[in-house]
């Protein structure tokens, strides 16, 4: 399907001149393609994220004490180690008539530095510059050149994200073969608003940015990186809007119910719904019993009582004499909802059914057939509900819980398993206002932003790691006292390896304390044995759960009281908040311990600050944006949320809406994307690899 125009963005990497089987490898790992391969595109939108520009001071006494210097001078003498001291280094003075610099190397034969530096030459030395006793020196300069030859040499170096073995100036190199083998596209964007930014085309921008002539070229706000982040922003919202035109296209089938069995399972709660919960469901009623098919997110903070709207919404499908499904992330979630909700079922006469991929096989068969006999109202599960040897009846609604760890199709499979499905998808990690626009478009929404009553607020207490020992001794007392505990175990870095080490040691640690009692669990433990450790927390059969963040999402013991999060400062804001609401889900009053280990930078302490200060997870989220940028909200890279390459919403942000606006002018002058920028926006489409939404094209 794709432009054959486009298959040089697509061409391997590893076949240009250079690179081969050796450097490929590195290529496929720093543009994040690992086994798949890193293509011309990967490596082209691998954007620089620094410069060092190379300006030739006037004269030695110009440059500065510290930092990148560039100057001019004459090779005034060589000292050589001294003989017999290899690790010594070997020094060079180069001046001129207002003063010199040392230049100091280690490890380097002093012939080669006889050669390259002959004494008397002029050479032109770049790098970084320190003071040594009063004296300046340059450790290993990062150039060495005739002045002849510095002329010849950018002035301004990108500096990039880089892995092991590859050196900035190596990835320029390689972008720049990549950049002759591409070929520049029709423009995509409305001349007059391209010419309005100033911004350069699609390739040039490109081009600028892996070749700067000014630190302008590689700013995250300058024309260059502004103008690709507007493609992206673009290119994302055009697939959202095909994505819900295709959502929605087909007709829907109106839902109405009589009310019965939502009285009943209301008459069942032990408390009164909160006025969110009311005015959400009163949205998704409307919804329901509309011509067009409901796509609704219903986004709740920790606790606020999600899932109790998702049964209420799916009784109006089971009044109707229709089917509703709740699909979980984790078999664990799965059953912790299906044990929740089977007592107010039971009294309101729904017959529910569990469906996950760990039943044995009869069980599993028997809830199939029964399923598709008609004889369950509502099925919950994990991803086996949209596997192809699944049948409903007549499937009505279906709920999708922390919808971010699906992906499109997985939320789609589960649509098209009834005619005209209505879709609610939920997630327990309030959204800031600012990415709502960005990861969702204009999808309907609903927020849960009152707590149930009776929930006591969590006591949040930050304490210095150096207080450990002390701390521990508490949770004895705690825990003798029949309380049960979390300890969640520090990110240690980027290596999963270390942070299974950490909590590995922790366990042992805790163990010695609690002998018996304690638990661990983390994502490399099989999940039977984890979810046997957690059901014996559950049972208060050991007091304390050792964990890493596994237990984010989806662990719910109202009897455990007790959060202790180690090295506090490494996790994000919204993360903790996810953490820390494990607790505080019964009648007891609970406290979170954020342990900490000094020195904190200002942003830490600030974070930890608003977790003290508040309970309200979408006020954190907001200030998570502001403190982190959107790139690392939320850890990204943890809960699945959609991210971008490119775009900065912290930066970009007022060209979402100018990008969503230009999304939907298209869509409804162009449906079919077939005018000359129609089918210059599918190249836009496939270079962002919005497949699913060209697919949608087509489809119509």
């Amino acid at each position: 399907m794709r432009p054959t125009s486009l298959d040089p963005f697509f061409a391997p990497v590893s076949r240009l001149p250079g690179v081969g089987p050796k450097l490929g490898p590195l290529f496929d790992r720093v543009t994040g393609r690992g086994t798949e391969g890193a293509r011309l595109i990967d490596l082209l939108m691998h954007l620089p994220v620094d410069a060092v520009e190379r300006k030739l001071s006037p004269t030695i006494a110009n440059t500065p004490n510290e930092g990148i210097a560039t100057f001019k001078g004459i090779i005034e003498a060589h000292r050589p180690a001294p003989p017999g001291r290899s690790r010594a280094p070997s020094r060079v003075v180069v001046g001129d008539e207002t003063g010199d610099v040392t230049l100091v190397f280690f490890n380097l034969p002093q012939a080669r530095l006889a050669s390259q530096m002959p004494l008397g030459a002029e050479r032109v030395i770049s790098g970084r510059i320190e003071l040594f006793d009063g004296a300046k020196q340059i450790v290993h300069p990062d150039r060495i050149l005739h002045p002849a030859k510095f002329a010849e040499e950018p002035r301004i170096e990108p500096i990039y994200p880089l892995t092991e073995g590859l050196s900035s100036r190596r990835i320029q190199n390689v972008a720049k073969l990549a950049l002759e083998r591409v070929k520049p596209l029709p423009e995509w964007l409305d001349p007059a608003f391209v010419g309005q930014r100033q911004w350069p085309g699609f390739l040039e921008s490109l081009a600028r940015m892996h070749g700067p002539e000014s630190l302008g070229d590689i700013a995250p706000d300058g024309p260059c990186w502004t103008r690709l982040a507007y493609d992206e922003l673009l290119a994302h919202q055009l697939g959202l809007l095909l994505l819900r035109r295709g959502f929605t296209h087909a007709r829907g089938r109106r839902t109405h119910g009589d009310g019965r069995l939502r009285r009943a399972v209301l008459a069942a709660l032990p408390y009164e719904l909160t006025g969110a919960q009311k005015r959400a469901l009163e949205a998704i009623e409307t919804d329901l019993a509309g011509e067009k098919r409901m796509l609704r997110l219903l986004q709740g903070d920790v606790g606020a009582g999600k899932t109790i709207v998702a049964l209420l919404a799916m009784a109006i499908a089971v009044e109707a004499g229709r089917q509703a499904a709740l699909m979980a992330p984790t078999d664990i979630l799965a059953r912790q909802h299906a044990d929740r909700l089977a007592p107010l079922c039971e009294k309101a006469g729904i017959r529910l059914a569990l469906l996950s991929g760990k039943m044995p096989a009869e069980a599993k068969r028997r809830a199939q057939a029964a399923l598709a006999a008609g004889e369950v109202d509502i099925a919950i599960g994990t991803h086996a509900l949209f596997q192809e040897d699944v049948r409903f009846r007549d499937l009505a609604f279906a709920v999708v819980d922390e919808q971010h760890r699906f992906g499109v199709h997985q939320r789609l499979a589960l649509a098209n398993k009834g005619e005209a499905v209505d879709l609610l998808v939920m997630t327990a990690t309030p959204i800031p206002r600012t990415l709502m626009l960005a990861w969702f478009g204009d999808l309907e929404s609903s927020a849960l932003d009152e707590k149930p009553p009776g929930r006591k607020p969590i006591d949040t207490r930050v304490v210095p790691a150096d207080r450990l020992e002390e701390m521990v001794g508490g949770l004895q007392r705690a825990v003798t006292a029949g309380k049960r505990v979390y300890w969640v175990c520090p990110l240690v870095g980027e290596s999963e390896t270390l942070d299974l080490a950490a909590a590995e040691a922790r366990y042992e640690d805790l163990s010695k304390v609690f002998p018996g009692r304690v638990g661990l669990v983390h994502g490399k433990i099989p999940p039977a044995e984890r979810d046997a450790t957690i059901a014996r927390f559950q049972r208060g059969e050991i007091s304390v759960l050792v964990a890493t963040t596994v237990i984010e999402v989806g662990v719910d013991v109202p009897e455990a009281s007790i959060m202790v999060i180690e090295e506090a400062q490494r996790f994000g804001l919204a993360q903790l908040h996810q953490l820390r609401g494990r607790v505080g889900r019964g009648a007891e009053q609970s406290v979170c311990l954020l342990v900490y280990r000094a020195p904190l930078s200002e942003t830490a302490r600030a974070r930890l600050g608003i977790l003290r200060e508040t309970e309200d997870g979408f006020r954190i989220a907001e200030e998570d944006l502001r403190l982190r940028g959107e790139g690392d909200l939320l850890g990204t890279r943890q809960s699945g949320m959609p991210g971008f390459r490119l775009a900065r919403l912290d930066l970009h942000a007022e060209l979402l809406k100018i990008a969503r606006d230009d999304a939907q002018l298209q869509i409804t002058r162009d449906p079919d994307f077939v005018s000359p920028r129609g089918q210059a926006l599918r190249n836009l489409l496939y270079l962002f690899e919005r497949e699913e939404a060209i697919r949608l094209i087509s489809a119509g």
